[in-house]
């Protein structure tokens, strides 16, 4: 099967799943591996898609944002496995940031340690910080419907009064050079501080946003350090040249 036939197999399959994996390719082309891989990369050069673990990803509109309800079942386990990770990290004293979002909320659900005081903007945060008996401080604003993110000129004034051993934030993409990205300014705005504010800042992101870059920056790689779950070794090679990568051990 020659490049262009099987190029158009792998971006035809992408027009009806959101994923596929390269073991699916090399059933459907007769293909081997490492021709899937460099057709991928290819592509990938080219923006016709996004290169994940094991596979490749449709690429998305870089202002489109899920809902809090429709993101929450997505990449579910993947999700669990960065927040345990993240979780391992929070010492006893620490004050520390914890953004909006669904790897966020499940990294509440991991933490062990007690004697910490967190600040967040996430309206769905709140409960479960209350019924884990952590000491909580909700930044004020206005409360995005769909991601129930408190965002705006009150949230960031609120922020600015606080200072963070850590903080946690989630991004929709990180990319070499675009930075980490998110696609409401608002939103951006918040964590921008969020990072500025704290002493050592950490992007919980999982594969299928690497190399991804959507509406509005909030920082460049270095200024967080990433926790991700399994990926590339050549993607992981890529992003340690600018910043550190804690990545899931299976």
């Amino acid at each position: 099967m020659l490049t262009p036939e099987r190029q158009k197999i792998i971006l035809d399959l992408l027009q009806v799943q959101e994923i596929v994996k390269i073991q699916e390719l090399i059933d459907i082309t007769g293909a081997s591996e490492s021709t899937i891989r460099r057709d991928l990369s290819q592509l990938e050069q080219e923006k016709k898609l996004k290169r994940v673990h094991g596979g490749a990803s449709r690429l998305h509109q870089k202002g489109e944002e899920l809902s809090i309800q429709e993101k929450s079942s997505q990449n579910l386990t993947k999700k669990k496995e960065i927040a345990e990770l993240a979780a391992s990290i929070i010492e006893d004293g620490d004050c520390i940031y914890i953004d909006a979002g669904t790897t966020t909320l499940q990294l509440i659900t991991k933490i062990t340690k007690k004697n910490i005081t967190v600040v967040t903007n996430g309206f769905a945060h709140i409960q479960i910080l209350t019924e884990k008996g952590i000491p909580t401080y909700v930044v004020g604003g206005y409360m995005k419907p769909k991601t129930g993110a408190i965002v705006g000129s009150k949230a960031v004034e609120s922020l600015s009064s606080y200072y963070f051993d850590k903080a946690f934030i989630g991004a929709n993409g990180a990319h070499p050079t675009a930075g980490y990205t998110t696609p409401d300014p608002e939103e951006a705005n918040v964590k921008q501080l969020a990072i500025k504010q704290s002493r050592q800042a950490y992007v919980l992101i999982d594969d299928t946003k690497m190399n991804d870059i959507t509406f509005i920056k909030i920082a460049d790689l270095k200024e967080a350090t990433i926790i991700t779950n399994q990926i590339e070794k050549d993607v992981k090679t890529t992003y340690e040249q600018k910043t550190t990568v804690m990545v899931v051990q299976q």
